[in-house]
């Protein structure tokens, strides 16, 4: 262990005092415990030893001005985590207490490490963690066994991936493979089968796998082909497979599709704003249709290339009736080839989308958390009155489209930043603007900031009396920050005080909520709860997106009885959203 050599001969020589030892059998090291040879020993004695240390006497007439340690480890069970015995704080009579100090420093922070292992939480290991003996034995297929853990090193991979391992529940003679790869793409990585446990041993089962070891690509992995990631993973998942590796077949790679079966690219642009775009009609996999006017159900997508796999907007494709009674009369004209081809080509015209439904499930949530001010809203349709809504982000358009058609009540204002978005939402997607549905393009936080001036400038700084809805729905080009939506400015204190102004004594306040991060997280619900009064969280259990909906004071809020409110809302809406499952997952944070 010369410091300048590195911990590979100290490794070696650890790992076979550890495999000479039976359990019960002691590892004894005198050492000076220097911070590179102390660091070693308790990370490879960290699963499965008991593990004390304490000072050595040194007679008076010899006294060394370098402290000597003890340190004992004792073999145990595979896998359990003890903290380790420390007599250090007993030995200032006879011990170089400055060296010490050190030494008790770094074992209170292993201990910190150790104590999570052992209190039950999902800690997130290594791949060196697992080979330590973490879980237990590798070599063994441990039915039922699962566990997360990040795989590779900057030192050891091209780089790193976030991994599950998974061996079968049940033992069966029906195998196809003693251990196999499964690779998620980034695209996929938020789909119940893929995020959850449960999705996850579905998964298993049909791989035909003893084990099984999913590895979950993100936006690091997006531009790298997959031949390379493929023989960067190859020999980490040597280090994880069961049973004599040299009697086994191959290790095979399985990997998910996007799910797309069909694809048609309608137009790729780029804006100096957004970057990259791509319109695409696809028909997904299992994806069945209508009954006799389609035989496949079709989408219509908009993606932006600075989020790589994910679908920005997405609409239903259905057959426009109009277009049909033109095809019929078409048939029975002359069919010359040259019609044909006019008809094959004008095929694509006779689909339309359909703005009755919603593609996103987090659009429903929005929809359903209305039920917040379900009164307000049933008393404005009642009187013939608008209620101001303003939607920050356009995307395809296909939200606003839908709520104009599904509450006639709301008076629709979108904000785009982007001409480009507008332009392709208008040409591909069907967005139409009138007197109830208009579109600035601009800024979004401008445009609330003047209408929180145009408000005061019309009431003479008196409160107004109408309900407004606010609603911010834009995705960020930083994901640095760890917020993928909104941007960080929509949740800073100077938008967020504006945005309450913009309410006046009340209204709804919602945002689209993207986040890995739970101290992202966390700040901004933080942010929201100085600023506002009221606060609730939708979250849907299938995806990352968390919708926040809060609220200045409760004076249009139906809280005391959200039940009547859901059958309120139920009345107004002229599309079907499933408002009762959503409202459940409703929480009160504030």
């Amino acid at each position: 262990m010369e410091p300048g050599a590195g911990t590979k001969l100290g490794t070696k020589y650890l790992n076979e005092a550890k495999r000479v030892l039976k359990s019960g059998g002691k590892f004894v090291c005198l050492t000076l415990a220097e911070s590179h040879v102390l660091g070693l020993l308790l990370s490879e004695f960290r699963f499965g030893w008991d593990m004390s240390i304490q000072a050595i006497v040194s007679e008076s007439s010899k006294k060394s001005a370098f402290q000597t340690f003890m340190v004992v480890m004792v073999k145990g069970k595979m896998g359990v985590v003890q903290t380790i015995k420390s007599l250090l704080d007993q030995s200032a009579e006879y011990c170089n207490m400055k060296q010490a100090n050190a030494v008790i420093r770094a074992l209170g922070n292993e201990n910190i490490i150790r104590e999570s292992y052992s209190s039950g939480v999902d800690a997130l290991l290594s791949l060196r963690d697992l080979q330590l003996g973490a879980i237990g034995d590798l070599k063994v297929v441990v039915p039922g066994r699962r566990r997360q853990f990040i795989l590779g090193e900057p030192e050891t991979s091209l780089y790193c991936y976030k991994a599950v391992l998974l061996d079968a529940k049940k033992k069966t003679e029906t195998f196809v493979y003693h251990c196999g790869v499964f690779i998620v793409p980034k695209a996929r990585a938020q789909e119940w089968l893929f995020a959850s446990e449960e999705g996850q041993w579905h998964v298993v089962e049909s791989a035909k796998a003893a084990r099984l070891v999913m590895v979950f690509l993100d936006s690091r992995h997006a531009n790298i082909a997959m031949d390379i990631i493929k023989k960067d993973l190859s020999p980490l998942i040597k280090d994880l497979e069961p049973g004599n590796p040299e009697e086994e077949a191959p290790i095979p790679f399985m990997m998910a599709g996007d799910g797309v079966k069909q694809r048609d690219v309608l137009e790729e642009a780029t804006s100096e704003i957004t970057g990259r775009m791509v319109v695409e009609d696809v028909v997904y996999e299992n994806a069945d249709g209508d009954q006799g006017s389609m035989p496949e159900k079709m989408f219509r997508r908009l993606m932006f290339g600075r989020s790589s796999g994910l679908v920005q907007s997405e609409a239903l494709l259905i057959r426009d009736p109009h277009s049909d009674e033109t095809d019929k009369k078409n048939k029975n004209a002359s069919a010359t080839s040259k019609k044909r081809r006019n008809q094959k080509k004008g095929s694509k015209n006779s689909l339309r989308i359909d703005h009755s439904f919603l593609g996103s499930s987090y659009h429903s949530s929005i929809i359903s958390g209305l039920s917040l001010v379900a009164s307000s809203l049933s008393a404005a349709s009642a009187s013939g009155k608008k209620v101001s809504t303003t939607v920050i982000g356009l995307g395809a358009g296909c939200f606003p489209m839908f709520l104009r058609g599904c509450l006639p009540s709301v008076d629709i204002e979108v904000v785009e930043l982007d001409p480009l978005v507008a332009e392709l939402a208008k040409k591909y997607f069907g967005f139409s603007v009138d007197e109830q549905l208009k579109v600035h393009l601009g800024d979004g936080i401008k445009f609330v900031e003047d209408s929180v001036a145009a408000n005061h400038s019309a009431s003479n700084g008196s409160a107004s009396n109408a309900i407004k809805i606010l609603v911010i729905d834009v995705d960020s080009s930083d994901l640095s920050s760890g917020l993928s939506c909104p941007p960080e400015n929509f949740v800073e204190d100077p938008f967020l005080h504006k945005a309450k102004e913009l309410l006046s004594e009340g209204g709804l306040f919602i945002i689209n909520l993207v986040s890995r991060s739970s101290s992202v997280r966390e700040m901004v619900v933080s942010r929201l709860k100085a600023v506002f009064e009221h606060l609730y969280s939708l979250q849907l259990e299938e995806d990352i997106n968390e919708v926040l909906f809060a609220s200045p004071s409760e004076r249009y809020l139906d809280i005391n009885n959200i039940d009547a409110a859901v059958a309120k809302l139920n009345d107004l809406l002229k599309f079907p959203v499933d408002v009762e499952s959503d409202i459940k997952k409703l929480q009160r944070l504030q």
